[in-house]
């Protein structure tokens, strides 16, 4: 059983006199036609007529007092200003909420097994939110398997396994002259009886527009005048990293305009930059060519499950590890920019893991 929460919204008139406009159906038309190039080829992809697509669009249009459709003698349609705004809304609006609904779907399956007849126990997982986790977490239930997840930052994670809420907790820590002082917020829940079973590697860095149009070349950038920035929430392992990263360089956080502007996931950030809201933010290489933004890499991370080194003969975490080792997966995270998982499922040490005596 999988419970699927899904964003809808709508835009309702300020006098209250007329329906709302439906922005999700709106918004599903608006980006067919931007890809297939006319109405009907958009009409066609969603099941619907012409003239019952163009009266969605009619009827928008009338509504907003403005075009969403611009026809060009010889080109095809293209969409206004307007259309795009709408498009770029809907895709930061989903970038910011999905963490959020896949955790509340997954804890409503957790409260269903309590009153129907599963027998199965599920595996708890707490996890920093990252693209080749949802990766690996859409082949976990397409197998059938049971997990239960919380999105949480590394800390929070690390946190939650200690105190037995989870079985497995997420967290990154980078490579090079950053390991050892991000560690140190983790060693007093990283004990030797832990086990780390290796994810993948990714590359963070900033996101800017595609072109690069302010001419950024790295973080002393993000202290210009005309630089607007957008960050990661306090507490996340990415704005630790940015942190430490802006301290090395003498950069003071007050001179960063924007510093306190937060989004809670490596897509928001880049939704945020492509609809023209920010000239830069800091996240994984995976989300700024999801949003077709330049990337500047900076850092390499190494991602983690952590897990008490008793719970490996689970069978749900068994069956995790396979599943990390499989073609499947090592294929599905080649395909995310940036992350290497070739070594997805391997079980490390503490120790060993960050070369430790």
């Amino acid at each position: 059983m999988k419970v699927i929460l899904s964003p809808r919204w709508a835009i309702a008139p300020p006098d209250g006199n007329s329906d709302p406009v439906d922005a999700t159906l709106l918004i599903q038309l608006l980006s067919r036609v931007q890809t297939a190039g006319s109405i009907a080829a958009a009409g066609r992809i969603m099941n619907m007529s012409y003239r019952h697509a163009w009266g969605i669009l009619r009827d928008a249009e009338l509504f907003f007092g403005s075009k969403l459709i611009v026809k060009r003698p010889g080109k095809g349609t293209d969409l206004s200003e307007l259309a795009n705004v709408l498009i770029q809304a809907d895709r930061r609006f989903s970038a910011r909420l999905a963490p959020t609904l896949e955790s509340l779907a997954s804890e409503l399956e957790a409260e269903l097994r309590k009153v129907l007849p599963f027998k199965r126990e599920a595996i708890r997982l707490f996890a920093s939110h990252g693209f080749a986790v949802e990766t690996l977490l859409g082949l976990i239930k397409k197998e059938g398997a049971l997990i239960e997840v919380r999105y949480r930052n590394s800390s929070e994670a690390l946190a939650a396994l200690a105190n037995d809420e989870c079985q497995l907790a997420g967290f990154h820590v980078p490579i090079g002259e950053f390991e050892e002082p991000v560690l140190k917020q983790y060693r007093k829940w990283l004990t030797p009886d832990y086990a780390l079973i290796q994810v993948a590697t990714r590359r963070q860095g900033l996101f800017v527009a595609r072109g690069n149009p302010h001419g950024i070349k790295g973080l002393a950038d993000l202290a210009r005048k005309d630089i607007r920035f957008v960050n990661r929430q306090a507490g996340s392992g990415t704005r630790m990293l940015l942190e430490m990263m802006l301290q090395r360089c003498d950069i003071r956080s007050q001179d960063i305009h924007g510093f306190e502007t937060a989004e809670f996931t490596h897509a928001a950030v880049a939704a945020y930059i492509a609809s023209g809201m920010a000239e830069v933010g800091f996240g994984v290489e995976t989300a700024a060519q999801r949003f077709n933004l330049h990337f500047i890499p900076l850092a390499i991370e190494r991602y983690f499950f952590a897990t008490k080194a008793l719970n490996l003969d689970l069978a749900g975490i068994e069956q995790l590890m396979a599943l990390m080792k499989s073609d499947a997966f090592r294929q599905s995270a080649k395909a995310l920019e940036g992350y290497d998982a070739s070594k997805a499922g391997n079980v490390l040490t503490v120790h060993a893991a960050f070369n430790e005596p």
